[in-house]
């Protein structure tokens, strides 16, 4: 139970992220079936009976991973209620948020219900208002409830977002599969056309309310920049530009097709591919913002922008570590060891305690050990970065650059936390009970993963596609994972100032991700641009780690 209280704030914004996936996908799927599988069915004939079916098991299984979700949350969020301030079960499901739960896992049952029994009967009204009832649930877990003013307005606005978001992004899945069942260009065109009109209407929805969210949350320009909840709002607006512009080269070639029925569509599917990985990168940001409050409640402790410049102007890297025994832990320690030596009182308590509830205690070499760590980082990034760059130009002995990942995975695995094994004084297993070294030890776990991958294909051990893609996906999730990275300290600014430089960070591990995932999806010219995108974007992360600075 401790353990679990300890990792509660991460473990709730990774759930509450596989929550919203689920739940766009599965209204996405309802979607798709009114007012495309459903009215397209006879006149897209053996395909569109197909399309229909297959869009029901899509929606069917969403529902089942949102059941899933949904009871995780209930289950941890009520395990820590049990165990923190003694609550009873029934106080637990009769709170707001198991309320919620509650509703959206019955209409998850009646969905699935319907998927796999009787989707060709059912009225569309009725679908629709299962899917107006599973987001009005939706919207109680929201910040729009806890306002004190327009609360049923930024309700209805809240409820619109999520509305849209499941149209496009979490309609695109039902989508693919659609245009893999179809084989003449009239039925991709008929497919694509509608589904970008749903798209539009989707997009519509999103910045309509995203409009009127920005103004009651943020409020004005400081907010967006000087807090945490305006810059997550920042990542989320810079990656839906992205999907507009994947979206809105898709339309064109819709439009092509109607000139040339025998277009290929297969760009179209590798974009969707990508808006698919985007989109769902979105939903953990947007389950991240539910765990910082909304930038107009934090009046004191902003950023300013004449601070953001200083700690952003570039400097030369650090390259000299601090000693071990300097760091604040370390110390504190000697200190304490001494004190319990004078006063014969035995062995003396550690320093510090993963998981007990207060900040880590540091001092300016903690500070230094940490641009230190950044700055190497990112010397080994930029390598990667430019022999990669090498390799695509034709350079053959730089092929072996995912090397370097792995030299990078040891050098984070020994110093990013240098409180813990094999450093410092606390044990392994002991760390994991501090979310922050839990997501750097992922980190180092996906880094290890995507650089053997990408070495054995590069050196043609590996030469099916799909263990190509182990790099790409990584890299993304990667680019995800750092969105929703909190950092251990006690200093509300300097905390923020730290999140301003890992968001393009993340931005551009994204970037690198999809990128080279588009130009192992495609063909052409088109591959060609991708594969040159990806190479600069990991060069980019390592600039980014470079310029890192804490003071």
């Amino acid at each position: 139970m401790a353990l679990l209280i300890d990792l509660f704030g991460y473990l709730s914004v990774v759930i509450h992220g596989l929550t919203i996936i689920a739940q766009s996908m599965m209204i996405g799927a309802v979607i798709f079936l009114v007012f495309l599988a459903r009215p397209f069915a006879a006149e897209l004939g053996d395909a569109g009976s197909v399309i229909f079916h297959r869009v029901g098991i899509v929606g069917a299984w969403a529902a089942v991973a949102l059941i899933l979700s949904e009871t995780a949350t209930i289950l941890l969020q009520g395990s820590v209620l049990m165990g923190t301030v003694e609550l009873s079960l029934v106080d637990i499901l009769s709170a707001g948020f198991a309320i919620a739960a509650q509703i959206k896992i019955v209409c998850a049952v009646v969905l699935i219900i319907i998927f796999t029994r009787f989707s060709q009967v059912v009225p569309a009204p009725l679908l629709l208002a299962v899917i107006g009832c599973e987001i009005a649930a939706a919207t109680l877990t929201t910040h729009a409830v806890a306002r004190i003013d327009n609360r049923l307005i930024l309700a209805i606005f809240e409820g619109l977002h999520q509305l849209g978001a499941a149209i496009w992004v979490g309609g695109i899945p039902c989508f693919l599969v659609a245009l893999n069942r179809c084989d003449r260009g009239d039925q991709w065109r008929r497919v694509g056309k509608r589904f970008s009109q749903l798209s539009m209407v989707g997009v519509g929805c999103i910045v309509l309310s995203a409009l009127v969210m920005s103004w009651a949350y943020i409020g004005d320009l400081a907010g967006f920049y000087g807090t945490a909840f305006g810059v997550m709002v920042f990542a989320k607006a810079m990656m839906l530009l992205g999907l507009l512009v994947l979206g809105g080269m898709n339309y064109l070639t819709v439009e092509r097709l109607r000139a040339d029925p025998g277009t290929s569509i297969n760009r179209m599917k590798r974009f969707a591919e990508v808006e698919i990985g985007v989109g769902f990168t979105i939903f953990f940001a947007a389950a991240s913002l539910t765990s910082v409050p909304p930038a107009v409640d934090l009046t004191s402790d902003r950023v300013t922008w004449s601070a953001i410049v200083e700690r952003n102007t570039p400097r030369f890297p650090s390259l000299v570590s601090p000693d071990h025994s300097d760091l604040a832990i370390p110390e504190l320690q000697q200190k304490l060891d001494l004190e319990a030596i004078h006063d014969k009182a035995g062995a003396a308590p550690p320093a510090f305690i993963p998981g007990a509830g207060y900040m880590p205690p540091r001092n300016a070499s903690d500070i230094a050990w940490s641009e230190y760590n950044h700055h190497w980082a990112g010397l080994i990034v930029t390598l990667i970065g430019l022999l990669a760059a090498m390799n695509r130009a034709g350079l053959r002995w730089a092929r072996h650059w995912p090397v370097l990942f792995l030299a990078l995975a040891a050098f984070l695995f020994l110093r990013s936390d240098p409180e813990v094994w094999p450093l410092g004084s606390i044990g392994f297993w002991d760390s994991m009970r501090d979310s922050e070294v839990v997501q750097h030890r992922m980190f180092v776990v996906l880094i290890v993963g995507f650089a053997v991958f990408e070495w054995r294909v590069r050196a043609k051990e590996l030469v099916r596609s799909k263990a190509a893609l182990v790099f790409p996906l990584m890299t993304a999730l990667g680019g995800a994972l750092l969105l929703a990275h909190s950092h251990q300290i006690s200093n509300v600014k300097q905390q923020l100032l730290i999140e301003i430089t890992h968001t393009p960070l993340a931005l551009a591990g994204v970037t690198a991700g999809w990128a080279r995932w588009l130009e192992l999806r495609l063909d052409g010219r088109a591959a060609r641009i991708a594969g040159w995108v990806w190479p600069w974007a990991i060069f980019l992360c390592g600039v980014i780690l470079l310029s890192y600075r804490e003071i």
